[in-house]
């Protein structure tokens, strides 16, 4: 039987690649830059406090802060702005996705053909999306390096619910850190 700590380690890392397997995780990467830049640094890009324009697309300030905790787990020695070599920015939030009607013909009415008929209604699919995105920039030139998301709904969820679905969402993003 493993002992005490290896047994939380052992979990730990099964956790993670359980997270990590059951995300959808979209990245890009500037091949130009990633190459040249060497990000051995970081500072914050900012943060969505005050009057920011972006404040209303986050779910929940307290989030916003489990987030760039769990971003800085990732991500080696931060200095302060202008000394850094790379930039991190990150999104957390959700909006409403409306998708055009789902059938074919008018939004109502009489369908028929096989194995279908009969009346129905093909209205638009509208649905929540939840993203958390990662970015990294050229400190020296502000140039976007690379950019991760995934789909992570936090609906209704707080303080260690939303922290383990945060940590798991960061966890899966940075599979595809370039670094």
């Amino acid at each position: 039987m493993p002992k005490p700590g290896l047994r939380s380690l052992l979990a730990a890392a099964v956790a993670t690649l359980a997270a990590c397997t059951t995300l959808n995780v979209k990245s890009d990467v500037n091949p130009a830059l990633v190459g040249r830049v060497r990000c051995n640094t970081f500072a914050w890009a900012g943060a969505f406090r005050g009057d920011s324009a972006l404040r209303s697309t986050v779910a929940n300030p307290l989030n916003e802060d489990r987030l760039r905790a769990s971003i800085a787990t990732h991500l080696p020695i931060q200095a302060p702005p202008g000394y850094a070599d790379c930039l991190v920015g990150y999104g957390i939030g959700s909006t409403t996705v409306v998708q055009g009607w789902s059938g074919y013909g008018p939004p109502y009415g009489y369908g028929y053909g096989w194995p279908y008929y009969g009346w129905g209604w093909s209205g638009p699919y509208v649905y929540r999306e939840a993203i958390i995105a990662v970015d990294l920039y050229d400190a020296r030139t502000g140039q976007a390096l690379w950019h991760a998301s995934v789909e992570q709904s936090l609906d209704g969820l707080t303080g260690d619910e939303a922290a383990k679905k945060i940590d798991a969402a960061v966890a899966a993003i940075f599979t595809k850190y370039p670094g």
